[in-house]
Protein backbone atom coordinates (compact mmCIF):
# COMPACT_ATOMS: atom_id res chain seq x y z
CA UNK A 1 0.00 0.00 0.00
CA UNK A 2 0.94 3.81 -0.80
CA UNK A 3 0.70 5.89 1.83
CA UNK A 4 0.00 9.64 1.13
CA UNK A 5 0.23 12.92 2.57
CA UNK A 6 -1.86 15.18 0.36
CA UNK A 7 -1.09 19.75 1.45
CA UNK A 8 -3.09 22.38 -0.27
CA UNK A 9 -4.53 25.12 1.33
CA UNK A 10 -7.69 25.19 -0.75
CA UNK A 11 -10.18 22.37 0.78
CA UNK A 12 -12.15 22.13 -1.75
CA UNK A 13 -9.11 20.96 -4.46
CA UNK A 14 -7.72 19.12 -1.60
CA UNK A 15 -10.85 16.84 -1.12
CA UNK A 16 -10.33 16.18 -4.67
CA UNK A 17 -6.90 14.51 -4.97
CA UNK A 18 -7.90 12.65 -1.60
CA UNK A 19 -10.84 11.47 -3.52
CA UNK A 20 -8.91 10.67 -6.62
CA UNK A 21 -6.46 9.05 -5.36
CA UNK A 22 -8.61 7.22 -2.99
CA UNK A 23 -10.08 5.12 -5.99
CA UNK A 24 -6.92 3.52 -6.54
CA UNK A 25 -6.50 -0.18 -4.62
CA UNK A 26 -2.89 0.41 -3.79
CA UNK A 27 -3.36 4.17 -2.11
CA UNK A 28 -4.05 4.90 1.14
CA UNK A 29 -4.26 8.93 1.98
CA UNK A 30 -2.40 9.25 5.93
CA UNK A 31 -2.86 12.90 6.47
CA UNK A 32 -4.12 16.08 4.97
CA UNK A 33 -2.64 19.61 5.60
CA UNK A 34 -3.59 23.37 4.85
CA UNK A 35 0.04 24.59 4.63
CA UNK A 36 3.54 23.57 3.81
CA UNK A 37 4.22 23.98 7.56
CA UNK A 38 1.76 21.12 8.28
CA UNK A 39 3.09 19.12 5.60
CA UNK A 40 6.56 18.94 7.00
CA UNK A 41 5.39 18.38 10.43
CA UNK A 42 2.39 15.56 9.76
CA UNK A 43 5.40 14.05 7.15
CA UNK A 44 7.65 13.52 9.87
CA UNK A 45 4.90 12.16 12.09
CA UNK A 46 3.84 9.65 9.36
CA UNK A 47 6.35 9.04 7.34
CA UNK A 48 4.11 8.55 4.07
CA UNK A 49 5.95 7.33 0.72
CA UNK A 50 4.78 10.16 -1.05
CA UNK A 51 3.86 14.12 -0.09
CA UNK A 52 1.30 15.80 -3.02
CA UNK A 53 2.24 19.58 -2.20
CA UNK A 54 0.36 22.34 -3.83
CA UNK A 55 3.19 24.89 -5.10
CA UNK A 56 2.06 28.10 -3.57
CA UNK A 57 0.37 27.95 0.23
CA UNK A 58 0.21 30.31 3.05
CA UNK A 59 3.51 30.48 5.06
CA UNK A 60 5.52 27.50 4.48
CA UNK A 61 5.01 26.92 0.64
CA UNK A 62 5.06 23.70 -0.86
CA UNK A 63 9.04 24.53 -2.24
CA UNK A 64 10.03 24.73 1.02
CA UNK A 65 8.37 22.04 2.66
CA UNK A 66 9.93 19.68 -0.27
CA UNK A 67 12.73 21.17 0.50
CA UNK A 68 12.33 20.09 4.44
CA UNK A 69 10.79 16.86 4.22
CA UNK A 70 13.54 15.87 1.50
CA UNK A 71 16.39 16.66 3.87
CA UNK A 72 14.68 15.36 7.02
CA UNK A 73 12.60 12.53 5.55
CA UNK A 74 14.35 11.22 2.19
CA UNK A 75 12.29 8.20 2.01
CA UNK A 76 9.60 10.54 1.28
CA UNK A 77 9.22 11.18 -2.51
CA UNK A 78 7.20 14.42 -3.10
CA UNK A 79 4.81 14.89 -5.81
CA UNK A 80 4.31 18.87 -6.73
CA UNK A 81 0.46 20.12 -8.22
CA UNK A 82 1.08 23.34 -10.39
CA UNK A 83 -0.68 25.27 -12.43
CA UNK A 84 0.00 27.00 -15.98
CA UNK A 85 2.24 29.93 -15.50
CA UNK A 86 3.93 28.93 -12.56
CA UNK A 87 7.33 28.12 -14.45
CA UNK A 88 9.49 29.89 -12.08
CA UNK A 89 8.00 27.58 -8.97
CA UNK A 90 8.69 24.30 -11.23
CA UNK A 91 12.30 25.27 -11.40
CA UNK A 92 12.41 26.28 -7.53
CA UNK A 93 10.92 22.69 -6.63
CA UNK A 94 13.08 20.73 -9.11
CA UNK A 95 16.16 22.11 -7.21
CA UNK A 96 14.37 21.58 -3.43
CA UNK A 97 14.26 17.59 -4.51
CA UNK A 98 10.69 17.51 -5.99
CA UNK A 99 10.40 14.13 -8.49
CA UNK A 100 7.10 14.52 -9.94
CA UNK A 101 5.24 17.55 -10.85
CA UNK A 102 1.14 17.50 -12.12
CA UNK A 103 -0.90 19.89 -13.94
CA UNK A 104 -4.05 20.89 -11.33
CA UNK A 105 -6.43 20.71 -14.39
CA UNK A 106 -4.82 17.60 -15.91
CA UNK A 107 -6.14 13.86 -16.13
CA UNK A 108 -6.86 12.39 -12.61
CA UNK A 109 -5.33 9.32 -14.06
CA UNK A 110 -2.33 11.57 -13.78
CA UNK A 111 -2.24 11.92 -10.66
CA UNK A 112 -2.21 8.17 -9.50
CA UNK A 113 0.04 7.60 -11.96
CA UNK A 114 2.50 9.89 -10.80
CA UNK A 115 2.02 9.02 -7.33
CA UNK A 116 2.81 5.32 -8.53
CA UNK A 117 5.90 6.38 -10.15
CA UNK A 118 7.84 8.60 -7.67
CA UNK A 119 6.30 5.75 -4.76
CA UNK A 120 8.51 3.28 -7.40
CA UNK A 121 11.87 5.85 -7.32
CA UNK A 122 10.69 7.34 -10.58
CA UNK A 123 10.80 10.84 -11.41
CA UNK A 124 7.25 11.49 -13.35
CA UNK A 125 7.60 14.67 -15.53
CA UNK A 126 5.20 14.58 -18.17
CA UNK A 127 6.08 15.71 -21.29
CA UNK A 128 4.11 18.81 -21.51
CA UNK A 129 5.68 20.31 -18.08
CA UNK A 130 8.92 19.22 -19.48
CA UNK A 131 8.41 21.14 -22.46
CA UNK A 132 7.30 24.08 -20.49
CA UNK A 133 10.00 24.13 -18.22
CA UNK A 134 12.10 24.09 -21.16
CA UNK A 135 10.97 26.72 -22.99
CA UNK A 136 10.77 28.98 -20.02
CA UNK A 137 14.45 28.36 -19.29
CA UNK A 138 15.01 29.63 -22.73
CA UNK A 139 12.80 32.53 -22.09
CA UNK A 140 14.47 33.56 -19.25
CA UNK A 141 17.78 34.54 -20.12
CA UNK A 142 19.55 30.90 -19.21
CA UNK A 143 19.96 30.34 -23.08
CA UNK A 144 18.07 30.22 -26.12
CA UNK A 145 15.93 27.03 -27.17
CA UNK A 146 18.24 26.10 -29.48
CA UNK A 147 21.26 26.75 -27.79
CA UNK A 148 20.00 24.66 -24.57
CA UNK A 149 19.42 22.01 -26.46
CA UNK A 150 23.06 22.19 -28.27
CA UNK A 151 24.56 22.26 -24.68
CA UNK A 152 22.16 19.52 -23.38
CA UNK A 153 23.29 17.12 -26.28
CA UNK A 154 27.31 17.79 -25.45
CA UNK A 155 26.62 16.58 -21.75
CA UNK A 156 24.91 13.50 -22.71
CA UNK A 157 27.94 12.93 -25.15
CA UNK A 158 29.58 12.68 -21.94
CA UNK A 159 27.55 9.42 -20.83
CA UNK A 160 28.15 5.62 -22.12
CA UNK A 161 25.90 4.37 -24.81
CA UNK A 162 24.31 2.28 -21.91
CA UNK A 163 23.64 5.44 -19.34
CA UNK A 164 22.32 6.89 -22.58
CA UNK A 165 19.33 4.35 -22.73
CA UNK A 166 18.53 4.57 -19.15
CA UNK A 167 18.68 8.77 -19.27
CA UNK A 168 16.31 8.23 -22.07
CA UNK A 169 14.09 6.26 -19.55
CA UNK A 170 14.14 8.21 -17.04
CA UNK A 171 13.07 10.86 -19.58
CA UNK A 172 10.14 8.65 -19.51
CA UNK A 173 9.52 8.27 -15.88
CA UNK A 174 10.48 5.24 -15.40
CA UNK A 175 11.17 3.49 -12.29
CA UNK A 176 14.77 1.35 -11.64
CA UNK A 177 12.34 -1.79 -11.82
CA UNK A 178 10.96 -1.09 -15.15
CA UNK A 179 14.58 0.46 -16.52
CA UNK A 180 15.62 -3.06 -15.27
CA UNK A 181 13.18 -4.97 -17.00
CA UNK A 182 13.16 -3.12 -20.73
CA UNK A 183 17.21 -3.68 -20.85
CA UNK A 184 16.97 -6.71 -18.99
CA UNK A 185 19.51 -6.30 -16.04
CA UNK A 186 19.71 -6.23 -12.83
CA UNK A 187 18.01 -3.28 -10.67
CA UNK A 188 21.11 -3.24 -8.98
CA UNK A 189 23.02 -2.17 -12.49
CA UNK A 190 20.67 0.67 -13.10
CA UNK A 191 20.94 1.93 -10.02
CA UNK A 192 24.39 2.17 -10.52
CA UNK A 193 23.85 3.85 -14.01
CA UNK A 194 21.55 6.44 -12.51
CA UNK A 195 24.11 7.27 -10.43
CA UNK A 196 26.42 7.55 -12.63
CA UNK A 197 24.22 10.16 -15.06
CA UNK A 198 23.47 12.34 -12.10
CA UNK A 199 27.25 12.62 -11.42
CA UNK A 200 28.31 13.02 -15.61
CA UNK A 201 25.24 15.65 -15.96
CA UNK A 202 25.74 17.71 -12.79
CA UNK A 203 22.38 17.13 -11.99
CA UNK A 204 20.54 16.16 -8.32
CA UNK A 205 17.89 14.34 -9.00
CA UNK A 206 15.94 12.24 -11.15
CA UNK A 207 13.81 15.10 -12.04
CA UNK A 208 16.63 17.38 -13.43
CA UNK A 209 18.04 14.73 -15.44
CA UNK A 210 14.71 14.01 -17.20
CA UNK A 211 14.53 17.67 -17.95
CA UNK A 212 18.11 17.52 -19.85
CA UNK A 213 16.72 14.71 -21.48
CA UNK A 214 14.11 16.48 -22.99
CA UNK A 215 16.41 19.13 -23.41
CA UNK A 216 18.76 16.51 -25.87
CA UNK A 217 15.53 15.50 -27.09
CA UNK A 218 16.21 11.91 -26.32
CA UNK A 219 12.83 10.38 -26.42
CA UNK A 220 12.42 6.39 -24.78
CA UNK A 221 12.21 3.25 -27.47
CA UNK A 222 8.88 2.76 -27.55
CA UNK A 223 7.06 -0.55 -26.92
CA UNK A 224 4.90 -2.30 -24.20
CA UNK A 225 7.29 -3.21 -21.43
CA UNK A 226 8.36 -6.59 -20.79
CA UNK A 227 6.42 -8.81 -18.23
Amino acid sequence: MIRVLVADDDAMIRAGVCAVLTTAPDIEVVAEAADGHGAVALTRRHRPAVAVLDIRMPGTDGIEAAGEIRATVPGTGVVMLTTFGEDDYILQALGRGAAGFLIKSGDPGELIAGVRAVAEGAAYLPPRIAARVVAHLAATGTGALAARRAAARDRVRSLTARERDVLAFLGGGLSNGQIARRLQVVEGTVKAHVSSILARLGVENRAAAAVVAHEAGIVPPAGPEPL
